[in-house]
């Protein structure tokens, strides 16, 4: 089992030179080197959690998350950190192949209550893999979604909008904060090659983009949801938005939009629910690295290339 633990020291061996051997002045920039190398290798997984509490506050999270730290020491040593979509086992081994001290998770590995954690289940193996490898496990969900920078802005961006504003906005945040985003394009844009732009931005998974509306219909405000957001038509309808992209968009709620739209409007892009939130991955490192650079830290931060979208092939007419 591969693990980040400190090996001792071999007992038998011995230090070839005495103390006092090659001793040499220290310049005082050399002195200022040793001292930020020592400070560059003192950051500690607490010193992370300051940083992403920054850019993901945990009082943005829905009610009904789990966000936060879920395995690992505050005091251990955090050298490097993988970003990724969802907490699978390959996920996890693949950050511990690249000797990650710190895996930051979009999905929760334990939204809802288990009771308990042997190794016979993928959920007990992944928290064993954690723990005995020494690498540390965060989640930052709903809070990374509401965030300002967060999975719905980097999407915004991603597609090219303008003057965004939350799709519905955050108990308790600020006016900028909160689920989904409704922006505007440059121009207006047909409603098929809007849609290409939307698959050209995404990773490929098997599902693609499903669309529903005239293909020559006209789009140039869009409102967008990361993840599963059907349960917000009622905002996407009271901004008067052309376009809803968003994933997961289940039979009823998808049919009765159409049912019910007002002219045609809200067209409907149904995206990969994985596919939406691993746009935000490499945005979010880069503002990670930015808070940790700030505080006075320098951590290796890498985003994850494994696919996890569960479905691998499609068939279509």
């Amino acid at each position: 089992m591969q693990s980040k633990a400190n090996t001792p020291q071999d007992p038998e061996q011995k230090n070839p030179a005495s103390p006092s051997a090659n001793l040499s002045t220290v310049s005082d920039e050399a002195a200022e080197n040793v001292e930020a190398d020592a400070n560059i290798s003192a950051t500690t997984l607490g010193d992370v959690l300051e940083a992403v509490e920054e850019l993901w506050p945990q009082s943005l999270a829905e009610d009904w998350d789990a966000v936060g730290l879920v395995t690992g020491r505050t005091t251990a040593k955090v050298k490097k950190i993988v970003l990724a979509v969802d907490p699978t086992l390959e996920v996890i081994n693949d950050a511990i192949a690249r000797d990650a001290d710190l895996l930051i998770t979009h999905h929760p590995l334990l939204l809802r209550g288990v009771t308990q954690v042997a190794g016979t289940s993928f959920k007990g193996e992944a928290i064993h893999r954690l723990i005995e490898t020494g690498t540390a496990l965060l989640t930052a969900h709903t809070n990374a979604d509401n965030a300002i920078g967060g999975v719905n802005d980097a999407l915004a961006d991603a597609f090219g909008l303008k003057d965004c504003v939350p799709l519905v906005e955050s108990k308790d945040g600020l006016p900028e904060e909160g689920l989904g985003r409704v922006g505007f394009l440059d121009k207006p844009m047909k409603l098929e090659d809007f849609a290409e732009r939307v698959y050209s931005v995404l990773p490929a998974v098997a599902g693609g983009v499903r669309v529903a509306g005239e293909r020559l219909g006209i789009v140039r405000k869009v409102a967008l949801c990361g993840g599963a957001g059907d349960s917000l038509f009622d905002a996407v309808r009271a901004h008067k938005a052309d376009v809803y992209v968003t994933a997961d968009l289940r039979h009823h709620p998808a049919s009765e939009a159409r049912e019910s739209a007002d002219g045609g409007h809200p067209f409907l892009i149904d995206v990969s629910h994985f596919a939406s939130e691993w746009v935000w991955l490499s945005a979010g490192a880069r503002a990670l690295q930015n808070v940790l650079q700030d505080l006075g830290h320098e951590v290796e931060i890498e985003v994850s290339q494994i696919n996890s979208d569960p479905w691998d092939f499609v068939l279509t007419p």
